[in-house]
């Protein structure tokens, strides 16, 4: 894809409140950082990473993620996650992303994956989610 290479990065930040935890995404029953929301906040560093550099029309979706969390985030913990693409194959895209405390030393590492995003054309793909038409209903004799 023109304008897209590998190198290009983004980093998201956020502080872990009630509606993060574990217990609020029903991913399990304790007040941290819950791991859906961990993908979540990777998804969104993939994609301030490469939004800048898409055509007019074009934009990504997500199709596949792989991701090890290793450290439990408290409430009001500091997450900061940054994405890096590393792979382009046409329209796919492939990226690493690692997930740290804010205000802490880089060693430690609260999570780590790849998610792997395609181009798409936004008026396209919204075009093919909408529900097929009945088909006419055939008369009777």
């Amino acid at each position: 894809m023109p304008g897209l290479g590998a190198g290009l990065r983004a980093t998201v930040r956020a502080a872990v409140t009630e509606a993060d935890t574990a217990e609020a995404l029903g991913s399990g029953d304790l007040p941290v950082l819950a791991t859906p929301r961990l993908l979540a906040l990777a998804e969104a560093a993939t994609v301030a990473a490469v939004g800048p550099h898409l055509g007019d029309g074009l934009t990504t979706v997500g199709t596949a993620a792989s991701l090890e969390h290793r450290k439990a985030s408290p409430l009001g913990a500091e997450v900061v996650v940054e994405a890096e693409l590393t792979e382009v194959d046409g329209r796919r895209l492939i990226f690493g992303f690692i997930a740290r405390p804010g205000g802490v030393p880089d060693d430690v590492v609260l999570g780590a994956g790849t998610v792997e995003r395609v181009v798409v054309d936004r008026a396209r793909f919204l075009a093919r989610t909408q529900p097929e038409p009945p088909a006419p209903a055939s008369a009777e004799r």
